[in-house]
């Protein structure tokens, strides 16, 4: 029997890897999708890059440059948030790269269409994290209806899904997820700069520390 082929958007962090590793399991033949778009470092796509070649799985580096700015992820001129005590979901940071996933679905979607893949998987999550819109259920909800009317597969009754198994969870729950799945949480990057170690204190290192913590389990990382 032939397997359920998907694309995974792979980043290298913690939530995009716990989905690849989740796909796996639910029995898909995964191809991953990693994005060099001139962010501030390469650590993420080196990460990324070793867990797709871990995996056995095939991979694509798509490179390109948004050609301005907006965010301090690719903006030098833009500090990166440290030491945010309060992480609302009702302001974006300054972190938030516009339309971000929107630009990656879109060019998952189009790689999907073109190998004959199904299934597109992303780690978005609703619950722990830093106020990004693009991350929240109606936007992959409205995707997946723009998926079925823009697309020749959606055309021809043959839709290609967006899903996102991590949506509702905490972080805690991924990092428990991805001990069930044997995740090698010490071979992820989630900080958003890019020194020998990670900050520990961005959005997304205080995220992790938190579901590791809340978890009861050691903050993972290989150096």
């Amino acid at each position: 029997m032939n397997k359920k082929r998907a694309v995974v958007l792979l980043s290298g962090g913690l939530d995009s890897t716990t989905t690849l590793y989740w796909a796996k399991n639910e029995g898909y033949d995964c191809v991953c999708l990693i994005f060099n778009y001139h962010q501030k470092h390469k650590k993420e796509v080196q990460f990324a890059i070793k867990i797709a070649n871990l995996t056995n799985c095939e991979y694509q580096v798509i490179k390109f440059q948004l050609p301005w700015s907006g965010s301090a992820l690719i903006d030098k001129n833009i500090s990166i948030p440290q030491d945010r005590k309060t992480l609302s979901q009702e302001e974006i940071p300054p972190t938030y790269v516009p339309a971000r996933n929107t630009i990656f679905i879109s060019f998952a979607l189009s790689y999907a269409e073109a190998i004959g893949a199904e299934t597109i998987f992303i780690g978005a999550n609703a619950l722990d994290y830093s106020g990004y819109p693009d991350c929240r259920p109606e936007y992959y909800t409205a995707f997946n209806k723009l998926v079925q009317l823009g697309t020749k597969s959606g055309a021809e009754g043959k839709q290609i899904k967006i899903l996102t198994p991590l949506i509702d969870k905490s972080k805690a729950e991924i990092v428990k997820l991805g001990v069930k799945l044997n995740v090698p949480f010490e071979l992820t990057w989630s900080c958003y700069k890019g020194g020998s170690k990670p900050c520990g204190r961005c959005d997304s290192c205080i995220l992790r520390s938190k579901g590791f913590k809340e978890a009861n389990l050691i903050n993972n990382y290989q150096f």
